[in-house]
This record gives structure tokens, C-alpha cells and sequence, in this order.
């Protein structure tokens, strides 16, 4: 019998246990099971590697020289196990590509530039409020790509073997009541709009709630905030006249609610296309960065006031991967 990674793993968690029956509790093994494989590896290797004692197993010195040997192979083994799983796996997706996305406006983008690229790819995608449970799922490898986002001083951290892409930084504007006095004005100013009810995000989708809190606090005063929503229903609220808000600047302005610039662009947000290092998507990067851009020009056109907001503030929008 030769000697197999199974049985390092064996002597290791003998050594960990230190007794033979804690160890075949943790192998769900039988302990005489485990008795008569430890005694072929002994024969295998040549010498006894445990003293056996009524407080129970301590390694012997040709032990401790199988174990320091055993300790510093099986992280490689286990490295290269991971890798190769993961290769496998992301050479499968190659044939199902799942996208993930934040409320943005460059997920149908996306979606449309990956199936004309990969044409014979299943192309699948749901969409969720964290930026960071979706980079969590990017590097467990349970999407392939996502349209991520975040904001100055709450950018995204690195992780290893995802390349974030950053899109555009674009300026943030207010969502008011149609009927609202303020939506009068070719833009609002922070200080007033501060002074009103607010709906805002639930605090555990991501940090925006919390980066709003933070800016609405350098004018002197933080909002009033009665109404947690997301989406849909958050326009409503605004809508029903009974808050304001804030919106992305591509937001194509609902029945009943305007959108307006903040005066002196105070917040910011920042568009991110992500996926593998190394994945089915990062051959064709370059060209799903070209048609997702050209795609984000092509929305901020028909945003009226967005569309304005950029005629009269050329080059402030930092990041934008123009060709």
C-alpha cells in the first residue's frame, strides 16, 4: 500500500485530538478502525509514530518528524484542491454566466453586451440593494460578474482574484413631490432640503443611508426620516407628497415627482462593472466596458435634467470611461 494524502490527514488529526478516540470522533470513524489504519501507516512508514498512554496519544520523535513534514505538505494540497475546484468551476461557467446588480442603470447594459459576446452562454441575474454581499458572492464564486456601486469615502475594498471596474462618478439629485415648492427650482439647495421629511433606504441594504446622514450633517442639520423604502415603494412616498429623497441622476422622473441637481453636486456616486480576474468575461473586458459606457451615455441622454446637469457642467463626471 503506498502512502495517500488520507493518511497525513489521519496522523494530523490524531496529533490535534490527542488521543485516538476524540480523533475517530472527528474522522467519524470507529476507534478500532482508526487503531488498525494508524498501525498500517506505522508499517508503511517504518516506525511507530504515537505513544500510546492512559491520557492518550503524544507523538513519538519519529512522529514529530512525520508531522512536521505532513504539517508543511497538506496547505499545498489543499491549495492546489481549491484552485483547480474553482478553475473547474469557472470553466463550467463559461456556459452559465450569472450577473448580479445594485438598482443601476447599466445591469440591461450588461446583460445585453455578455449575450453578444458569449451567444451560446445561459445568461441569468438577480438584483439585491448590497453592493458588498454581491462582491461576497463574485469571490465565492457564485456570480460570474455584477454591477456594483458606492460612494467617496465608502469605496468598495479589493478582493482577491475579482476586478472592479469603475464606471463613472455622477452627481446625486433630489426626488420631490411634483407639487413641492422646492421643485420650482432649476436646482436645491442641501440646507433647505435638509428641513423636510425624508424616505430613506432601510440601513441594512448598504452604507447609503448612512453616507446621506453624513453630508446632510456638514450643513448643521440631519433629516427627519419617517420613511424607510426601496424602489418602487419610495417613489410612491415621494410621489403621495409626503417626503423628498434623494435619486441617482439617470432616474427618469415618475408621474408626480420631479428631479432636481444639488446645488454644488455635494454627493456622488460611483457606477462599478466587476467580475473574475480570471473568469469567462475578462477575454472580452475591454469590449463589455465599451458597450456598457456607450450604454450609460445613451440613459443619461434621456434624463432631461441629467442630460442638462452635463450640458452645463462638461468633464464633471471623474471616471467616466469614455472612448
Amino acid at each position: 500500500m503506498d502512502l495517500e494524502v488520507r493518511h497525513l490527514r489521519v496522523v494530523c488529526a490524531i496529533a490535534e485530538a490527542g488521543s485516538l478516540t476524540r480523533a475517530a470522533a472527528s474522522l467519524r470513524m470507529t476507534q478500532p478502525g482508526l487503531s488498525a489504519q494508524l498501525r498500517r501507516i506505522e508499517t508503511m512508514l517504518g516506525g511507530a509514530l504515537f505513544d500510546r498512554r492512559h491520557a492518550g496519544a503524544l507523538p513519538s520523535p519519529f512522529g514529530e518528524l512525520v508531522l512536521e513534514r505532513a504539517r508543511a505538505v497538506l496547505p499545498g494540497i489543499d491549495g492546489l484542491l481549491a484552485d483547480t475546484a474553482r478553475a473547474a468551476r469557472r470553466m463550467a461557467a463559461a456556459d452559465r454566466l450569472r450577473v448580479g446588480s445594485v438598482g443601476a442603470p447599466l445591469l440591461g447594459h450588461l446583460l445585453l453586451a455578455v449575450k453578444e459576446l458569449l451567444p451560446e452562454a445561459e445568461v441569468t441575474s438577480r438584483c439585491q440593494y448590497s453592493p458588498a454581499a454581491l462582491l461576497d458572492d463574485l469571490a465565492a464564486d457564485r456570480l460570474e460578474a455584477a454591477v456594483l456601486g458606492d460612494h467617496p469615502d465608502q469605496e468598495l475594498p479589493p478582493r482577491e482574484g475579482v476586478a472592479l471596474h469603475p464606471i463613472v462618478s455622477e452627481p446625486v439629485f433630489a426626488l420631490l413631490p411634483a407639487a413641492h415648492p422646492l421643485a420650482a427650482r432649476e436646482e436645491v439647495s442641501l440646507a433647505e432640503l435638509v428641513r423636510e421629511d425624508w424616505a430613506v433606504p432601510r440601513p441594512d441594504g448598504d452604507r447609503t443611508r448612512e453616507y446621506w446622514s453624513s453630508v446632510c450633517a456638514l450643513t448643521g442639520r440631519s433629516p427627519f426620516t419617517p420613511y424607510e423604502a426601496e424602489g418602487r415603494q419610495l417613489v410612491e412616498i415621494v410621489r403621495a407628497g409626503l417626503a423628498v429623497s434623494l435619486c441617482q441622476a439617470t432616474f427618469i422622473e415618475a408621474p408626480g415627482t420631479v428631479v432636481r441637481p444639488l446645488a454644488g453636486n455635494p454627493l456622488r456616486y460611483r457606477h462599478i462593472l466587476a467580475w473574475h480576474h480570471d473568469g469567462p468575461l475578462a477575454a472580452h473586458g475591454a469590449e463589455i466596458l465599451r458597450r456598457v459606457t456607450d450604454g450609460y451615455l445613451a440613459t443619461s441622454a434621456t434624463s432631461p435634467v441629467y442630460a442638462r446637469w452635463r450640458r452645463l457642467n462638461p468633464g464633471a463626471a471623474p471616471g467616466l470611461n469614455v472612448h
